[in-house]
């Protein structure tokens, strides 16, 4: 028996996933619910095999969520569902844990495909989906990392969040979506080794003002 949990913000759209997945031989809905907040409270105590997630969610967003969900269940497996076709949403996504990416039109075999090929180790995505990754990664050159493991997008973001620009005005000035941004701040986190913003800054600017420091020394 696949067990299966949804968490969908539209109504609609989660009755309908709970009704093709319970009526398939194999398969049962153990949970559905609109928010993270809820998928949080209540997934990790039912444990199901695989978790259809939403992207964006009222509260945190599903990114957010298939992260948060990993690291209380590891075994479990995520797939995005989404009307969503933004490169670097799946990206984000992928790296926060979801083994597979769906486009909300799929059919109902193949979202049962999807969840059946996840079980068994595979990681489904769409046709087109697959392809706009193959030729993001064809044409994108690999990101510059800096000496403390930043990418140069996630260095530029830290210097504008030491500006003191919210996450809506660092989303507008890079020309990037809102969920990127919260989760290239929480790959910020990880890497330095900080529990939030405020410890992220600090440690940019005295970062910022040893570099000073030594090229002022050099010119001594």
């Amino acid at each position: 028996m696949n067990t299966v949990a949804i968490v969908e913000d539209n109504a609609v759209m989660r009755k309908t996933f709970r009704q093709w997945i319970d009526a398939a031989p194999g398969f049962h809905c153990v949970f559905a619910c609109g928010s993270a907040e809820e998928a949080l409270a209540e997934i990790p105590r039912l444990k199901p095999d695989v978790v259809l997630m939403d992207v964006h969610l009222p509260g945190e967003s599903g990114i957010v969520c298939t992260a948060r969900l990993k690291e209380a269940l590891p075994a479990v497996q995520v797939i995005i569902v989404t009307v969503y076709r933004n490169h670097e949403l799946i990206i984000q996504a992928l790296q926060a844990g979801a083994c597979g990416y769906l486009l909300k039109r799929s059919s109902p075999e193949e979202l049962l495909k999807a969840i059946n090929e996840v079980r068994s180790g595979g990681a489904p995505m769409t046709s087109e989906i697959a392809r706009m990754l193959v030729e993001v990664f064809q044409k994108k050159p690999a990101s510059p990392v800096s000496s403390d493991g930043l990418t140069q997008r996630e260095s530029e973001i830290l210097a504008l969040l030491s500006e003191g620009l919210s996450n809506k005005e660092i989303a507008d000035r890079g020309k990037i979506s809102y969920d990127t941004v919260r989760a290239h701040l929480r790959h910020i986190y990880e890497k330095l080794h900080v529990r939030g913003r405020t410890e992220a800054v600090k440690k940019f600017l005295n970062s910022s003002n040893s570099m000073t420091a030594g090229l002022g020394g050099e010119g001594r």
